[in-house]
C-alpha cells in the first residue's frame, strides 16, 4: 500500500507518523528525539510540568536530533497557556493539545507561525478547528490511552471527519502494527499517531515494571474509568484501577493544583507519576485498549522498520 505524504505547515516529516505525547513524564526528550531521528514526528509531554522543565526538555531533545520535535499539552492543565507560550518561545516546530478545547491558542500559534494541530473526537470539532486555523487535526477514538473523548473506536470516526475537512487528519487510537496502520491509510487518513507502541519501547520513559505489564496484559485487562480530571481514560486492570473504577475515594494529602477542574477523588498527577516508576499499588497505567496485542520491547528504530521497511 502506498503511504501518504503528511505535510503540517510546512513540516513534511520522512514517514507520517507522530508520536503521542504520553503524560506524565513518559515521552520525554528521549524518546521525542529517537522518533524524530527516525524521520517521525517525535512529541514532548508537556503537561503535569512546570514551564522550566517544559524548556529544558525541548532543549535536550534538540540537542539530541535535528528532526521535528511537537509538544503535547493537555487543555486540562492550569498552566495551559503558559506552557504553550514556553513552548513557543523554546522553538518547538508543533504544538498538539486535547483533553478540552481552546480557541484562544490557535491564535497564539498563528502569531507565531507555530503550526497548531489539536486532538479530535468529533466532526462537529474537527470543523471548528479547521475553521479556527488548524494546520491539521489528530482524530482520536475511545480505544486509544490516556483520556479521550469519545466512546467510539477510532475506526468508527476517521473517516466521516477526513471526508469533511481539507486540512490533513491523523488517526490515533489503536495503531499497534503495520496492519493497523495500513487500515487507517485506507481510511483516509494523512499520517497516523502511536501512543501505546512506543510506551512500550526501549526508549520510552516508564520503568521495566511498566514495560512488563504491557507484555503480560491479557485483552481483558484493558479497562476503562472515569479519573479526576472528569474524563474516561484506557488503562490496564490493576487493584488500585479497579477501586478508582467502583467509585472508591483517595483524598489528595496535597494537592498540586495543576487542573482547571479537579473532582479530588484521587490525584492523577500522583498516580501517573507512580505508574511511570512502576508502584503498581498506587500508579494507574493508561494504555491504549489494544495494548495487550503487544508481545515485545522494542527500540524505536526497530518499530519504524517494522512499520514502514521495504514498505514505501
Amino acid at each position: 500500500m502506498n503511504i501518504p505524504k503528511l505535510k503540517i505547515g510546512n513540516l513534511m516529516p520522512k514517514y507520517p507518523l507522530i508520536q503521542g505525547g504520553m503524560a506524565v513524564r513518559v515521552s520525554t526528550a528521549k524518546l521525542a528525539a529517537a522518533v524524530a531521528n527516525e524521520g517521525g514526528i517525535g512529541v514532548i509531554a508537556g503537561s503535569a510540568i512546570s514551564p522550566e522543565e517544559l524548556s529544558s526538555e525541548i532543549k535536550k531533545a534538540r540537542e539530541l536530533t535535528k528532526g521535528i520535535l511537537g509538544v503535547n499539552i493537555m487543555f486540562a492543565v492550569k498552566n495551559f497557556i503558559e506552557l504553550v507560550m514556553t513552548s513557543i518561545e523554546s522553538k518547538i516546530d508543533v504544538v498538539i493539545s486535547g483533553a478540552g478545547f481552546s480557541r484562544d491558542v490557535f491564535g497564539i500559534c498563528k502569531k507565531s507561525d507555530t503550526p497548531f494541530v489539536p486532538i479530535v473526537s468529533s466532526l462537529k470539532l474537527g470543523l471548528i478547528s479547521e475553521k479556527l486555523g488548524a494546520s491539521a487535526v489528530i482524530v482520536e477514538g475511545g480505544n486509544a490511552g490516556g483520556h479521550l473523548g469519545t466512546n467510539k473506536d477510532s475506526w468508527d470516526i476517521v473517516k466521516e471527519i477526513k471526508d469533511a475537512l481539507t486540512i490533513p487528519v491523523i488517526g490515533a487510537g489503536g495503531v499497534i502494527d503495520r496492519a493497523d496502520m495500513d487500515r487507517m491509510f485506507k481510511l483516509g487518513v494523512d499520517g497516523v499517531q502511536l501512543g501505546s507502541r512506543f510506551l512500550a519501547s526501549i526508549e520510552s520513559d516508564v520503568s521495566d515494571v511498566f514495560k512488563q505489564l504491557v507484555l503480560k496484559a491479557k485483552k481483558s485487562d484493558m479497562m476503562t474509568l472515569v479519573t479526576s480530571v472528569g474524563l474516561p481514560a484506557n488503562a490496564i486492570r490493576t487493584k488500585f484501577s479497579e477501586l478508582i473504577a467502583s467509585g472508591k475515594n483517595f483524598e489528595p494529602k496535597k494537592c498540586y493544583l495543576c487542573l482547571k477542574e479537579c473532582s479530588k477523588k484521587f490525584c492523577i498527577f500522583e498516580a501517573l507519576t507512580s505508574a511511570k516508576n512502576g508502584d503498581l499499588e498506587n500508579g494507574l497505567f493508561f494504555a491504549g485498549r489494544d495494548a495487550w496485542r503487544i508481545n515485545e520491547i522494542l527500540s524505536v528504530s526497530e518499530i519504524f522498520k517494522n512499520f514502514f521497511n521495504n514498505k514505501n
